[in-house]
């Protein structure tokens, strides 16, 4: 299965919570497509966590760190389905 939209876009939309990854969902993906992701995602938390954010601002703070977490999450469930199944990232 193709990545629908650009893998980056992919990333920004789980960031967001609109998209979750799931061992049955990554099973449709190529090694070098899920690549990509992992690679896609790592660009978008690095610009997640870049992101300036005011101090009092609680909103923007608890968004950010849903993002991260969210990213992270993603990450975590990457890495575990390519370990289970021998695919190098």
């Amino acid at each position: 299965m193709a990545i629908p939209g650009s893998p980056k876009g992919l990333a920004k939309d789980i960031a967001e919570g609109y998209f979750a990854l799931t061992p049955p969902i990554l099973r449709k993906f190529t090694p070098p497509e899920l690549k990509t992701i992992n690679q896609n995602l790592n660009i978008v938390l690095r610009e997640t966590r870049g992101e300036p954010v005011e101090t009092g601002d609680v909103d923007s703070i608890r968004r950010k760190s849903l993002q991260i977490q969210r990213l992270n999450q993603a990450l975590l469930v990457l890495a575990s389905y390519c370990k289970q199944n021998r695919v190098p990232l």
